[in-house]
């Protein structure tokens, strides 16, 4: 596996379909930075040598991506703005619900957890 900015990427796979293991590089993003580094996107990463290797590396810094960390803590920070400041968009994610208007009476299991049935309670 060769190593970018602190992330393994497959070797077996080719360039432009490895770098989206990088949390903040897509497809697009990928593609560009090949470019940039003068790459064929298509080479599989167990042939590139280290010269290739320094090459998209100083691309990624060249395009000036935040990636991993950096990205991670962007985005954080955001959530953290938001739910500071109280907008409805700060309550969905303090509450753990739907952000972006998607509807919960059905569905919305991935953010609202594991359905938990309210019942009737004992006859008394």
């Amino acid at each position: 596996m060769a190593r970018l900015v602190g992330v393994d990427i497959p070797r077996d796979k080719k360039l432009a379909y490895s770098l989206r293991y990088i949390y903040g590089i897509g497809l697009t993003t990928a593609m560009a930075t090949c470019k940039e580094a003068g790459i064929d996107p298509e080479i599989r990463v167990k042939e590139l040598n280290e010269e290739q290797v320094a090459a998209i590396r100083d691309a990624i810094t060249k395009l000036d991506l935040k990636v991993e960390g950096e990205l991670r803590a962007f985005v954080a920070m955001n959530i953290k703005r938001l739910k500071d400041i109280g907008s409805y968009r700060g309550l969905r994610h303090r509450r753990g619900m739907p952000v972006h208007g998607q509807r919960t009476k059905t569905n919305a299991r991935t953010r609202k957890g594991r359905k938990r049935t309210v019942g009737l309670g004992k006859k008394g």
